[in-house]
């Protein structure tokens, strides 16, 4: 399976950061306002508007505060203009980092994300320097227990999913960009729940990291995920399950 799920599930169960209910709707605000923005405010033809509010809704956040994000977004109420942009830069053991960040301070969010770089070894390095490793992607992560993966395979596959796998007690489902909200919606429909489901930036191959690096890696990666302009945070690095143990427990 791939790093980016394991990185997901440990995440869930570290109970990081942006867990706390507050930065998830922070985030996810910001999500439908850019989304609304660029795509304008109906979900029926803006793919990507759909798919926030998809998110939001299963988080529970209040319908009011999705339609005041989706009007902020449009202009029909003052607020905060966010801005999308991505980082690019390099990690111990020489691992690519791509990071998706929703900004109202270009100059303020880029000095703060090179520090947490630099502070891990790593740094920031030019646009589409690493880029081009990663591929937009529909990805789903469910809970084994919750369901038997026979009766998985065929929901998912079905509506159009690309693989079904097994990792740590997790299914990962990936799709197409076009066809991730039709299997989102035969998930709802058959009750199925995710854990995680997002339109996520997954590299075509992987660095192994063991020992130190892997330990500065997990820890730059957490300290991204804790900025609040930060959206994700995706890697090509390959870290073994003991390692997430560890960072668990520590």
């Amino acid at each position: 399976m791939s790093g980016h799920s394991k990185w997901s599930t440990i995440k869930r169960k570290k109970g990081a950061a942006d867990a706390a209910r507050g930065k998830v709707f922070s985030r996810l605000v910001k999500e439908i306002t850019v989304a609304a923005k660029q795509g304008g405010p109906d979900s029926e033809s803006n793919p990507r508007l759909r798919t926030a509010v998809a998110t939001a809704k299963a988080e529970n956040m209040p319908a009011d505060n999705i339609k005041r994000a989706i009007q902020r977004g449009t202009g029909e109420l003052p607020g905060v203009i966010y801005e999308e942009v991505n980082y690019e830069g390099y990690g111990p053991g020489g691992v690519a980092l791509l990071v998706q960040a929703a900004t109202d301070n270009r100059n303020r969010t880029v000095a703060e994300i090179r520090k947490i770089f630099e502070r891990a070894g790593g740094h920031l390095s030019e646009l589409n320097s690493v880029a081009w490793m990663f591929k937009q992607t529909g990805l789903f992560l469910i809970e084994a227990c919750t369901i038997d993966e026979d009766d998985l395979l065929l929901v998912a596959l079905d509506a159009g999913a690309a693989d079904v796998g097994a990792d740590d007690g997790m299914y990962e489902v990936t799709t197409t960009t076009t066809k991730f909200a039709g299997v989102r919606e035969a998930f709802d429909n058959n009750g199925i729940k995710c854990e995680q489901a997002e339109l996520a930036m997954l590299p075509a191959s992987y660095i192994k990291l063991q020992g130190s690096e892997a330990k500065k890696c997990l820890k730059l990666m957490e300290s991204l995920e804790d900025h609040d302009d930060v959206q994700g945070v995706y890697t090509n690095a390959d870290i073994d399950p003991t390692e997430f143990k560890e960072a668990a427990a520590g």
